[in-house]
């Protein structure tokens, strides 16, 4: 919660990021998917494991969208065949290791409490 406002999750997310900061892809989309998730939830509390669950629906949802628009001839000619069972595990993977090992602190991204 934070301390500023009472609203759950991580305290005010930066909107923008710093001259110094570069962000990649994979960066952007994990803040906007963070951002709009706390954002949700700040709007219409959820119990934490449904709103986890409702998350991970959406994540099922997007891989069908994204396999689909891989399929026929018509479909995306980046290279990636989709697997349901092995790419499961893959994501299932990344889960364990996002809960065994979450990320370091990056100052870059902590919100300042105070002025000098």
């Amino acid at each position: 919660m934070s301390a500023r406002d009472g609203r759950i999750g991580p305290a005010a997310t930066p909107t923008a990021a710093s001259c110094a900061e570069i962000q990649s892809p994979e960066g952007h989309l994990d803040e906007a998917l963070r951002r709009a998730f706390w954002q949700s939830l700040n709007r219409a509390p959820l119990p934490a494991m449904a709103a986890l669950e409702v998350a991970a629906r959406v994540v099922g949802a997007l891989y069908r969208q994204v396999a689909q628009a891989h399929e026929g001839p018509n479909g995306c000619r980046c290279g990636w065949e989709p697997d349901p069972d092995c790419d499961l595990i893959v994501l299932e993977a990344n889960l364990a290791a996002a809960l065994l090992h979450p990320p370091e602190p990056d100052l870059a991204r902590m919100v300042t409490l105070g002025h000098a």
